[in-house]
């Protein structure tokens, strides 16, 4: 073990990650990307944070929980930032905007739209948050080598999941998914307002990636499963789980391919 300090939240020292990272949301996921991997072990898990390492086709890789929103997604990749990690593709879930947009089909951002607050911590709202050309098109042949339904656009990157989404409600009327029916002002037109600008889905962690990423010169990608529509009919409408493996097996495959290994 390094005789440098632990990083503050995670523990990790340097040498405990590989310069490739996939990030995700869901602890559990962690282990899906992982497993097809050699000598995959666990080197965190504190809070909502699990990260794993372990090998693939020659290329030591890392895949890292990063909890829900962009507070926890900054700490991690902070942390793997400065233990070496220079590339990073977040594999993901999201909700559908655009019409067009099928359950289970991919989504590959290209950018997002800043609706956090972390990302201002660091820099203001007029500084764009847009995903790296190289990890963009890895992500766009990948996914058409493998044949899936994929689209590539802008992602909506927003802080609070109740309180940017809504269900549809009687006569079409989109109804809040808050507690006790609390109305934020302008929901309903804020989601008709990014529909109509072409936004295709909406997520929690790609601002906040995209921003920190590109301040710090890195490489940062992100492709996203349609896991439900916006407003949702109904609860039987989200799954969270598919065509996350294809999701996975895209991001593994434009990951080997930007390190020379695919």
């Amino acid at each position: 073990m390094s005789d440098e300090p632990a990083q503050p939240i995670t523990g990790l020292r340097p040498g405990d990650v590989g310069e490739y990272v996939f990030l995700c949301g869901d602890p559990a996921r962690v282990d899906r990307i992982a497993a097809p991997w050699s000598d995959a072990r666990t080197v965190c898990e504190v809070r909502e944070y699990r990260v794993s390492v372990g090998r693939h086709r020659g290329l030591r890789l890392t895949a890292a929980s990063t909890g829900v929103g962009a507070p926890s997604a900054a700490v991690l990749i902070e942390e793997l930032a400065k233990l070496g990690a220079h590339t990073f593709i977040r594999v993901g879930n999201s909700g559908a905007l655009a019409p067009s947009l099928e359950l289970g089909e991919l989504v590959i951002s290209t950018g997002a739209v800043r609706d956090d607050g972390t990302s201002t911590s660091y820099v203001p709202l007029g500084f764009p948050a847009f995903a790296h050309d190289a990890v963009v098109g890895a992500l766009r042949a990948a996914a058409e080598a493998r044949g899936v339904r994929w689209q590539a656009g802008v992602t909506w990157s927003l802080d609070a999941f109740y309180a940017r989404n809504a269900v549809a409600g009687e006569a079409g009327a989109v109804e809040p998914m808050t507690f006790g029916g609390y109305r934020p002002p302008g929901l309903a037109e804020r989601l008709s307002e990014w529909r109509a600008a072409g936004v295709l889905n909406m997520e929690m962690e790609s601002g906040i990636l995209f921003t920190l990423a590109t301040l710090y010169g890195l490489r940062s990608g992100c492709i996203c499963v349609v896991s439900d529509r916006t407003p949702w009919p109904g609860p039987a409408e989200i799954d969270f789980d598919q065509n996350m493996d294809a999701c996975i097996a895209v991001a593994t495959d434009a990951m080997l391919a930007l390190a020379g290994g695919g």
